[in-house]
């Protein structure tokens, strides 16, 4: 049997303390009374939001899709995905996805929009995510950071759509990208 709804009442955050402030994230312990009436400890990793590019070559018959390889110690493989990363402090998404774009493949884009904005893991992250469409792509010289080697390569959509059925690309990111563009491709 469900649960009642709850309506749009939110949570009331009754304390937070910071447990650990890295370079890229921090955690928080909060105190809070969810809009059931129940009193809980959330342990929330914060982070500044992230940007994420789905650019995009329509030159051939079929889309192709601009992906970085990479070794991400986390998942202890490497895996390919979208080109992506943190918002700076004093930087705009749309800024961050230049920016990011340039770094990691050493492409511009002259045209560019958001298409998406999700939250990567709601339960315990509150890193938001949004997915930049980048078109008209100029390659010029990439600039990565010291610790990156990223491979970068296009393949055609249906290429990339098929790694994700066959479970050979496994990034959450990429996957909503690529599903967004593969819907809007057929729409048309």
């Amino acid at each position: 049997m469900a649960k009642p709804s709850h309506g749009n009442k939110k949570a009331r955050l009754l304390s937070s303390r910071i447990v650990y402030r890295g370079p890229v994230f921090w955690v928080t312990t909060d105190q809070v009374l969810e809009p059931g009436g129940m009193r809980v400890r959330r342990d929330i990793v914060r982070h500044s939001g992230s940007v994420v590019i789905l650019a995009v070559d329509q030159s051939g018959t079929e889309a192709s899709v601009l992906l970085g390889r990479q070794y991400r110690h986390a998942a202890q493989q490497y895996l390919w995905e979208l080109p992506a990363g943190r918002i700076d402090p004093g930087e705009n998404e749309l800024k961050a996805a230049k920016r990011e774009l340039l770094e990691e493949t050493g492409y511009t884009a002259r045209r560019w929009s958001r298409v998406l904005r999700f939250w990567a893991s709601p339960g315990f992250l509150a890193e938001s995510m949004a997915i930049y469409l980048a078109r008209d792509l100029r390659q010029e010289t990439a600039r990565p950071e010291p610790d990156e080697i990223i491979e970068s390569r296009f393949f055609r959509l249906s290429k990339v759509a098929e790694m994700i059925m066959n479970k050979s690309l496994r990034d959450a990111k990429t996957i909503c990208g690529v599903f967004w563009l593969a819907q809007r491709t057929q729409q048309r």
